[in-house]
């Protein structure tokens, strides 16, 4: 099975921009202190996406629990094999793209991976290069496109 076509984010990165906002303003009222951040290959320009937007909700630690329960109520529970104790994953139903959300207590592992890791893939062409030769190279074999994409963002977890 072939990841679905690669187009470059700038294609979506207005959308993505837009459900960020929409989902700031739903989660406002219903969370606690919170950061929600637009994160993935719709939020690099230049890096290819099949055209989803990730979102990363980062919470204090003591607000994981809470903030996973409220958004089982707002959102779609998604890939729960990969749920630990600091990531819950989950799907926006309603959004014009497909949208992920995926929750970390701020300081875990995970948060430091989505955050670091888009960050530097942000500021340096040269990484985004290598990350979309990564993703051509893989794109006809899911399985370790996964796996090569996860070696990926530990190569970039190196580089701090």
């Amino acid at each position: 099975m072939e990841i679905p076509e690669l187009r470059p984010g700038s294609e979506f990165i207005g959308t993505a921009r837009e459900i960020l906002a929409h989902e700031r303003s739903r989660l406002a009222d219903r969370l606690g202190e919170h950061e929600l951040a637009l994160v993935g290959g719709s939020s690099v320009p230049a890096a290819l996406t099949k055209g989803d937007v990730d979102l990363h909700l980062r919470v204090p630690a003591a607000g994981f629990g809470p903030a996973v329960a409220a958004l089982r109520e707002i959102y779609a529970v998604v890939h729960p094999e990969i749920w630990q104790e600091s990531l819950a994953t989950f799907e926006v139903p309603d959004a014009p793209l497909p949208t992920g959300v995926a929750v970390t207590p701020v300081g875990s592992e995970h948060d430091t991976r989505f955050r670091r890791g888009w960050q530097l893939l942000a500021a340096d062409p040269a990484l985004v290069d290598a990350y979309n030769a990564m993703k051509l190279r893989h794109r006809d074999r899911p399985e370790e496109y996964e796996q090569r994409k996860s070696a990926f963002f530990d190569m970039l977890m190196d580089l701090r």
